[in-house]
């Protein structure tokens, strides 16, 4: 009986492709996919984003942003039950971001990484990056404003969990404006790591297993996600106590946090995994030019998909 993996003359068979060319399972190891497999699938992945159209990025965004408010609910309830105990009130943090992930909504920080390897590989423009950016980001705060608003006018949370809710944004503001961007870029960090990690991932369990267990990380460690801290902030300005107003909080929280977890998703992932991957990748593919790059609309599947390059002397080849 032959091998797994080889034909009758022990030849190796090249490994099954998606539609899109990449790679569902690894070359080397069926279950394990190296380095330049996993930016493939990655590829593939921001390909189907950036040429999603404005009106499914903006409900799917807004979706997202509406999930979120559960997981402040959950972090307010959980602080409520657990007020001198970080550990066990964030044990409640992950759920809205399993709900979105799982779910496939677009959220702004998930987009840190795929649609940023895509103009790396200059097989998408800048503009059409913040594009992308633009409207997930904007569908995604008026999710969770919608959602707070919501919440801060209403009874749906006990007394407790209100206070408790409220004091996320005071405690916020009572940092530097510094040390809330250090703790933002270190949760971008995570949370541009959950998508590759996510994207090597080969199963639904592992992928729930790897959200919960960094988003709670997230929580636990008072690091702050930017939609997170929106629904926060939010809350915090619709509540009807004194607060610095709606400028401060966006000047002193909300922009810090923003600005952290896009440099910490697009440095300290996208660049780092973008370097130890092939420069060439796509030989058959026409690369956008510099300029192009930096002032067209070009990329996404309206320019060309993006498929995998295959080595002539790779085994399974002519």
């Amino acid at each position: 009986m032959s091998d797994e993996g080889t034909d009758q003359e022990g030849q190796i068979h090249e490994p099954d492709r998606a539609a899109s060319g990449v790679p569902v399972t690894g070359w080397a190891i069926g279950d394990r996919f190296s380095t330049n497999e996993i930016f493939q699938r990655l590829l593939a992945s921001a390909d189907e984003e950036v040429a999603t159209g404005t009106t499914e990025l903006l409900f799917s965004g807004i979706a997202a942003g509406f999930a979120i408010v559960l997981t402040f609910v959950g972090h307010a309830v959980g602080s409520a039950v657990f007020p001198n105990n970080g550990f066990l009130a964030a044990i409640l943090y992950p759920l809205g971001f399993v709900y979105i992930i799982v779910g496939r909504y677009q959220l702004y920080t998930e987009n840190t990484l795929p649609p940023v390897a895509l103009v790396l590989t200059r097989l998408a423009s800048l503009p059409l990056l913040l594009r992308v950016w633009g409207i997930v980001l904007f569908a995604n705060v008026v999710g969770a404003g919608l959602g707070a608003f919501i919440l801060a006018n209403s009874h749906v949370l006990s007394t407790a969990a209100m206070h408790a809710g409220a004091e996320f944004t005071r405690s916020g503001l009572e940092h530097a404006w510094w040390d809330v961007f250090l703790k933002a870029l270190f949760a971008g960090w995570l949370v541009a790591g959950v998508v590759w990690l996510g994207t090597a991932a080969q199963d639904t369990i592992a992928r729930l297993l790897l959200i919960y267990s960094v988003f709670y990380m997230i929580a636990a460690a008072e690091l702050y996600h930017v939609v997170t801290a929106a629904a926060d902030a939010l809350f915090f300005v619709f509540l009807d106590v004194p607060s610095p107003g709606l400028l401060v909080v966006f000047y002193d929280f909300w922009l810090p946090v923003l600005l952290g977890n896009t440099v910490g998703g697009v440095f300290l992932v996208a660049l780092v995994n973008y370097g130890q991957t092939e420069q060439r990748r796509f030989p058959e593919v026409r690369e956008l030019s510099a300029r192009e790059v930096l002032f067209s609309w070009k990329g996404g599947r309206s320019h060309t998909t993006p498929r995998p390059y295959v080595e002539e002397n790779e085994p399974g080849t002519d």
